[in-house]
Parts: structure tokens; sequence; C-alpha cells
């Protein structure tokens, strides 16, 4: 009998050890050249842009610009950032303003850097960058597109997203062609476990989102609250920490002015660990001869880095904002 029980043993610990690649798979994640682990992002930058074009849902197209040209343009900051040690790059250009899953996928493969897109569909400039099926369908009916990208692959590419990426107009109460982005995105989430990035700006409109969400049965935990740079009322961002919200620091590629006593007071407060920071920075413009001004990925450590250094910050203060918390925001939803 005992030689039985340890055999049986012996097979509960061998079906245990088996099943163990199949949790890891769990942990895995999107990039546009396949699944990654959570594990290997690395030093992460969260929000930037490799390709924007501003001309609106209706007239967006690929016939805008030349692939061939785009990379020629963007390479060399990709392969500058490089330098300072960068291994994952979200890119954040939404539906309807040229996200090309494709082009993205040569920059990361020329590159070395893991790049991430999304699905979703961008609110906000009154509904612009809209196309006029999002007026007309339901919550659950904008959700199912985005589930059907997560499983299938964006358009025909078969590139899978690894987030969500909405944004909302400043309204109080919210528009309700917003409403609903933010209700399809809970929808998404909760089906797939992709984190929702909403490009907002002030907690006034924030809140609203995280509410619905709530309403929805979605933890804060999963929501971003992106441009929180807007918020003038420092208190407001505890609020958001206490919840769990993302508080997302993004536009560092322009001025480092507003981002220096943001960071301190999340530090001296113990909230550093509930934000996240990038440059919000990029892009080559179809509308502009050469694509236009292309700012680089560099200012947070070109920049930021030696100001805050000079004020406390230190190396495991970075690691967290560039790699622990980037690395956790996007496991803790993962289904």
């Amino acid at each position: 009998m005992r030689s039985r029980y340890y055999f049986l043993l012996l097979i509960a610990i061998f079906s245990f050890s088996c099943s163990k690649p199949a949790n890891e798979e769990k942990a895995g994640f999107n990039s546009v050249t396949g699944p990654i682990s959570l594990d290997s992002l690395g030093l992460t930058l969260v929000h930037e842009h490799m390709l924007v074009d501003f001309i609106g849902a209706d007239s967006v197209s690929p016939d805008r610009y030349s692939r061939e040209e785009v990379i020629t343009k963007v390479l060399p900051y990709l392969l500058e950032v490089k330098k300072y040690g960068v291994k994952t790059i979200f890119d954040c250009t939404p539906s309807f303003l040229t996200k090309d899953p494709e082009l993205l996928k040569e920059l990361s493969e020329k590159s070395g850097i893991q790049l991430i897109t999304n699905t979703g569909f961008y609110g906000a400039v009154g509904g612009k960058y809209l196309p006029d099926f999002v007026f007309q369908e339901n919550a659950s009916q904008l959700a199912e597109r985005w589930m059907d990208e997560f499983e299938k692959g964006i358009e025909n590419t078969g590139i899978k997203p690894g987030f969500i990426k909405i944004s909302v107009n400043e309204e109080d109460p919210l528009l309700e062609v917003d409403a609903k982005l933010v209700r399809a995105a809970g929808i998404t989430n909760e089906n797939t476990g992709l984190l929702i990035y909403s490009h907002t700006g002030t907690w006034n409109t924030a809140k609203q989102e995280v509410e619905i969400l709530q309403k929805m049965g979605v933890d804060p935990s999963a929501f971003v609250w992106v441009h929180a740079q807007a918020e003038q009322d420092f208190q407001n961002y505890l609020i958001a920490a206490q919840l769990g919200v993302w508080i997302s620091l993004d536009g560092i590629g322009w001025s480092i002015d507003e981002y220096v006593d943001r960071l301190l007071f999340a530090k001296e407060n113990g909230i550093l660990g509930n934000v996240l920071i990038s440059h919000d920075a990029g892009w080559y413009d179809p509308a502009k001869p050469d694509g236009g001004d292309f700012q680089p990925f560099t200012n947070i450590f070109e920049k930021l880095m030696p100001e805050l250094n000079a004020k406390g910050f230190d190396e495991a203060d970075w690691d967290l904002l560039l790699k622990e918390n980037p690395k956790r925001a996007f496991g803790e939803n993962k289904k």
C-alpha cells in the first residue's frame, strides 16, 4: 500500500509540473513579432509613436505614406534609445490614425526592440478619428471587434494587440460615445485581460471612466490614466493611487518641466509604484515633408534622470518606474 501511495504521489507531482507551461503561457504577452513573456519586457517605454496621421477617419489610408520612408526615418531613433537599455516600447497609435502593425513588425525586427501595438478607438477631438459605425454600434459590438483582433490578429496581419487604447473628450458628464468606448474597453478587458489605456487628461474626466468600469466589476488597476500630467491638483494622484489606477505621465519627450514636481510628489507620498512614465514622442507624419520633425525617445535618460537624481532619485526608483511598474501593470490583469 505504501509503495502504491508513493507511486500516486509521484504521478501527482509529475502532472503538476507538466501544467506549469500552461500557467507560463497565461503570463505571455503579444508583441508585433509574436508572443513574449512578461519577464522579457525589461526597460520599457509605455507610450510612444512611430507613425501618426491626423487627417481623420474618413480620409486615413496606407496610400498616404511609404513604409520604406517611415522605416528610414524612424529606425535611427529606435537604435539611439536602445543604447540606453530600452528593450520594449508600446506604440500607442490607435486605429484610424494610421496604426500599421506590419510596419511595427519590420521596425522591431530591424531594431531588436520589442514593439507592442493596440486595439481600440480614439474618441477625443470631437470624434474626428472615429468611423461612422462607432456611433451606430453598441459597446458589446465594439468590444467584439477588439476581442476578434485579440483572438485572430489585426485585420489580415495575424499580429495581435497587447493592450487597449481609447481616448475621451474632456466633458462632464462624458459624451455618450466616450462612455460607450469605456464600456467596450471594460468588456474587452474582462474577456482578454488587456490593460486599458485611455487618453484623458484631468482626474475629473478619468474618475468618470473609473466609475463606469467599477460598475461593470472591472478593477481600477486595469485602467491607465493617460496624460495625467494635465492634472493640477496633486492630491488627486493620491486618490487615484488608492483606487489602484495607473497614473501615466507621458509627454516627457517635449519637456521635463511639469514632470519633476509630480514625480517628487509621487516618491515623497509613497505612490511611485502607481506611476508609469514615457515620452509620447516620435513620429512620422504623412502630412509633412519627409514626415516632419521627429521627437526622440531620449529625454527621460538625458534630461529627466539627471534632474531628479540631483533631488534624491536613485537607481531603484528608475527600475521601479521603467521596469517593475510596466511589468506589474500588464501582468496583473492577465487572464
